[in-house]
């Protein structure tokens, strides 16, 4: 059975928080994975890595990382310094997530989190910079035992992987048995024309799925067909973690960032906020069931 997980900042509204609280309260509600920003690794001391792995064991939570690249490090820039500057600091993060015997950092890690800030007729230059920049990358994510997840995201938050196809396509010319592809369905909903062939296009390559719906609230909420989701997971055979990221809540650095700015459920208390991670797992268990994953 695929292991089911929860982002952590569908109940915070900024980056960092009390990691070792999201652990503990996706165990009790009944997760596999929880999930969350890796940039405040760089900032905890190895006592502080080693503890929470030590929690997460303990409680049965795998953790896993995603990461919205500052452009300050990003890898893609024309800016030499710049790219340079962004290859030291991602091999810094996937080295703390080997320090935690981590096994996956995902999200936009392969150019800063947008989209540039000017008029773009080709972009393949800044795929050369990326793709340069990943090779150097991805020795150390070999070195650690991480797998480096580029995921395809949505037009308004990348320009380099929109699609599954570009996905595949840069994972190959990475050419590493330590790169992956993820999907999410919120950012497919924008950019494919077929959920469920965007799904069966990647097979055995997808390494991690993220779910939410088509405004990013929890799955089953929204127009999003997930029968056609979970019959094309199930087509593809796939074993691999699903993962919820839900954001739901106006301000702080989430809101800003994801751009949220209206509150997408009523009342958005932690207790709220409970219920419907409780919601989100017993949904995707039963579409589990229903297409025999």
């Amino acid at each position: 059975m695929n292991k089911l997980g929860i982002f952590m900042n569908f109940w915070e509204k900024d980056w960092d928080a009390d990691h070792a609280k999201y652990i503990k309260k996706a165990a009790d509600i009944g997760y596999d994975v929880l999930e969350f920003q890796a940039q405040p690794l760089l900032e905890m001391s190895d006592e502080k890595l080693k503890s929470l792995k030590a929690l997460a064991d303990e409680v049965g939570i795998e953790l896993t990382y995603s990461l919205g690249l500052d452009p300050a490090y990003d890898v893609s820039s024309p800016d030499e310094n710049v790219r340079l500057g962004g290859v030291d600091y991602l091999k810094r993060i996937v080295t703390q997530i080997g320090k935690m015997d981590g096994k996956l950092l995902s999200g936009v890690s392969y150019a800063g989190w947008g989209t540039p800030p000017y008029i773009l007729n080709d972009k393949r230059p800044l795929l050369e910079n990326s793709l340069k920049s990943m090779r150097s990358i991805i020795k150390t994510a070999e070195d650690c035992g991480v797998t480096y997840c580029v995921e395809a995201v949505n037009r308004f938050e990348g320009c380099l992987i929109n699609t599954a196809q570009e996905a595949l396509d840069y994972a190959a010319e990475v050419d590493s048995k330590n790169i992956g592809v993820l999907l999410d369905t919120y950012h497919m909903n924008i950019e494919e024309n077929s959920i469920g062939d965007a799904i069966r296009l990647v097979g055995d390559k997808l390494t991690s799925f993220h779910t939410g719906e088509n405004n990013r609230t929890a799955p089953g909420k929204g127009h999003l067909d997930w029968d056609e989701i979970f019959k094309a997971l199930s087509e593809i055979s796939y074993k691999n973690r699903i993962v919820c990221e839900p954001f739901v809540m106006m301000g702080g650095e989430v809101g800003r960032d994801i751009h949220v700015f209206r509150d997408l459920i009523d009342n958005p208390s932690e207790e709220r906020i409970d219920e419907e991670a409780k919601y989100i797992l017993e949904f995707e268990k039963s579409m589990m069931k229903k297409w025999n994953m």
